[in-house]
């Protein structure tokens, strides 16, 4: 190599970025020329495989002319006999530019889709496949785009959740570690006040434990519904009853509104009401003082709607969206204490789902927050 057509890289360029994506793209730009040229060949194979029955019959024919054993009327060298050996050869030649023409079109995008499912199965989820070719070809590529959307989506979840999980467990257990510590080294008394404190920290950490469980089985279609007939308007009753000293510390008005009595439906007592106490106990944490949080109930086409109101502080339109994700939290400065461990609405969720039923959100910022579960019967 001359000096003039060496390219000087810069010392670092290595480290670049730019030479990684251009490595990127190499790499992906030879993988797609592979697999054009795989394919290439499989249809040249294909296509002499069909030229050879062509040929040997137009050399037959054209053989018989030229001996007269098909037409004796004609002489030996008939231009006939010439005509029908070069027709295969026609035949051939046609075939040849009509295949490699319609290769263009579509070996291309399966070599694209070929070569992108490749690097996907190697763990890359960047990879997309340009949405080109014929309408068959471009819905491929479409579906496989959007899966590929779905699987780094799904990824992206599951190493959000593990950087959740790991930081809501961080801070009980280093309050724990330090009181412990602590006791150990005298510097607390093991006082009941001490003790309760940790219990408390142990407390989070258990139910933190249970509610992951919980969803875990949920997402995982394990957990297990002990399905039943329900009186809907027992099941807020006892709702009701369990929050009545919460509700009277905190001086809101906790109000059941059923317009049948009779209203039932098929559910897991237990797993219903935990979703309606994730909801009720979300509405009482924001429900100003002297305020109404109701429980209604109402016929639907699905079977039963159930609705949780509140005259809270509501949800902001950006945040709706992300309500029932894992550990969100609309307010990022609140506390555990004051907000939970962000799991009982995607658990709420998930419970709903395994009845077979929706949940949805309706808020407004400074009037209150509506909760709608339609459950079939």
């Amino acid at each position: 190599m001359n000096k003039k057509s060496r390219r000087e890289f810069p010392k670092d360029f290595g480290q670049d970025k730019r030479w990684e994506k251009w490595q990127h793209f190499s790499y992906h730009r030879i993988g797609r020329d592979h697999k054009h040229r795989f394919l290439w060949l499989r249809f040249i194979g294909f296509f002499f495989f069909l030229s050879i029955p062509l040929l040997a019959v137009g050399g037959f024919v054209g053989a018989m002319y030229r001996t007269g054993m098909l037409s004796p009327g004609e002489r030996p060298h008939s231009p006939v006999g010439i005509l029908f050996c070069g027709i295969p050869f026609l035949i051939i030649g046609t075939l040849a530019f009509l295949g490699t023409r319609g290769f263009r079109r579509l070996g291309t995008p399966l070599a694209n889709v070929m070569t992108a499912a490749d690097a996907v199965a190697e763990g890359d989820l960047s990879v997309r496949v340009p949405e080109r070719g014929p309408g068959e070809f471009r819905r491929l590529s479409e579906s496989f785009n959007r899966m590929v959307d779905e699987l780094a989506s799904a990824d992206q979840q599951r190493r959000n959740m593990t950087a959740d999980v790991a930081h809501e467990l961080r801070t009980p257990i280093h309050i724990l570690r330090g009181n412990l510590e602590g006791l150990l080294d005298g510097v607390y008394e093991a006082t009941p006040t001490q003790i309760e404190s940790m219990l408390d920290e142990i407390r989070l950490l258990s139910r933190l434990v249970d509610d992951l469980q919980t969803i875990s089985l949920a997402e995982a279609g394990q957990l297990h519904l002990s399905v039943e007939e329900i009186n809907i308007a027992e099941l807020l009753a006892d709702v009701q009853t369990s929050f009545s000293g919460q509700t009277e510390e905190l001086g809101v008005n906790l109000t059941i509104d059923v317009d049948d009595a009779d209203l039932t439906v098929n559910a897991d007592a237990g797993r219903l009401d935990q979703v309606l106490g994730n909801l009720v106990g979300n509405a009482l944490r924001y429900a100003p003082a002297e305020s109404c949080v109701r429980l209604e109930a109402e016929s639907s086409p699905m079977g039963v709607r159930l609705r949780i109101r509140d005259e809270g502080q509501g949800i902001s339109p950006e945040d709706i969206p992300f309500i029932f994700d894992r550990f969100y939290r609309a307010e990022k400065s609140r506390t555990r204490e004051e907000g939970g461990s962000g799991l009982g609405l995607a658990i709420a969720k998930q419970l709903i789902q395994l009845h077979h039923g929706k949940i949805s959100v309706e808020s407004e910022e400074g009037k209150g927050t509506t909760f709608i579960i339609d459950l079939p019967r």
